[in-house]
């Protein structure tokens, strides 16, 4: 039984808003979409176009992560990779990059230096170029130092976009890799706690198993990576957008000891932390196997597995270890705020 309750309403923004869940969505259809009009058919992580006859595709995308350096890559990294996995997500190949800088009066050059040497170092493993940028310099203590926007266009290279419209009952659904790593690793840098082993995030570009999906097949119905609200926000939003039902096994999500560890103690449902190298695809039943070995042959999809299916219906269930099952929401509010 799901009884959820209803989206609140608020006069001004809250740290929630920037969630990824329920609020950003009411943000995006109250304020936005009345404002500049509606584009894509179902929410996405890109917009599609034709440019001069060719299909691309086009993403942006804000980084306000707070520390600014945390285990396993920093906000540049994060930057580069996020916009260039929002690509992948529609069928696109990452082509260029605009890198946008906001920076506070008193930012040491040092710290500017390292941002910008990550984004380079990250944007040539990618394959993209960083093709335009701008920066402000705001004063001391209105900001937190740094923050970077990046936008990417890219080409479409498959025959039919990746899309929630495009998932179908019998879809079966894979999870690239073990999920919350990223979430925690910035939660515990910021607030100075230590995990052993020490968690790092996952925080990668999937450009090399998605391209060789694109290339050589078999190409998911849709996908989705698992930033701001997680697997269990992701799915949710895929679900309600696609009009199915969404079934899982939570036995099969690999959580690493140490995270599933650091969740219990603090009390976060891991379904719901912060991903950055981490992606849910659809992919005909037919196609598993096919899959599953073409995303096990790269590093950082090694992991993937089977996670479940789609079905008629509405909603998203999961199936938890003890053999019951509850429904899942979308988040609301706000777990871990500031983690990209």
């Amino acid at each position: 039984m799901n009884c959820p309750l209803p989206t609140p309403r608020y006069d001004a923004i809250t740290l929630a808003h920037g969630g990824g869940g329920t609020l950003t969505d009411a943000l995006i259809h109250d304020v936005f979409l009345p404002a500049f009009g509606a584009h894509s058919p179902a929410p996405h992580d890109a917009t599609l176009f034709s440019l001069g006859g060719r299909r691309a595709a086009f993403t942006t995308d804000s980084y306000v992560v707070q520390p600014l350096f945390f285990p396993g890559g920093d906000i540049g990294t994060l930057a580069v990779n996020g916009t260039v996995n929002d690509l992948l997500m529609a069928g696109a190949k990452p082509v260029a990059l605009t890198a946008g800088f906001i920076l506070e009066e008193g930012l040491p050059l040092d710290t500017l230096r390292r941002v910008a040497a990550s984004m380079g170092a990250a944007a040539k493993t990618a394959g993209v170029a960083i093709i335009a940028g701008d920066t402000k310099v705001i004063e001391r203590a209105r900001g937190d130092g740094l923050y970077v926007n990046t936008s990417g266009v890219g080409e479409i290279v498959v025959a039919d976009p990746l899309a929630p419209e495009r998932i179908r009952p019998g879809d079966a659904i894979l999870l690239t890799g073990d999920i919350a790593r990223h979430g925690i690793a910035v939660m515990a840098q910021r607030h100075g706690l230590a995990f052993e082993p020490p968690i790092a995030s996952d925080c990668a570009s999937l450009h090399a198993p998605f391209l060789e999906l694109f290339a050589q097949g078999p190409v998911p119905h849709c996908a989705r990576d698992l930033t701001r609200g997680g697997l269990g926000g992701a799915l949710c939003e895929l679900a309600a957008a696609a009009g199915v039902a969404i079934q899982i096994d939570e036995a099969a999500i690999p959580v690493d000891p140490p995270v599933r560890g650091a969740c219990e103690l603090l009390g976060f449902d891991p379904l719901f932390v912060a991903n950055e190298g981490c992606a849910a695809l659809f992919v005909a039943p037919g196609d598993v196997e096919a899959a599953l070995a073409v995303l096990r042959r790269h590093p950082a999809t090694a992991r993937a597995v089977v996670l479940g299916d789609v079905a008629e219906g509405r909603g998203v269930s999961a199936r938890t270890p003890l053999g019951t099952v509850r429904r899942l929401a979308p988040p609301s509010g706000e777990q871990l705020p500031r983690i990209c």
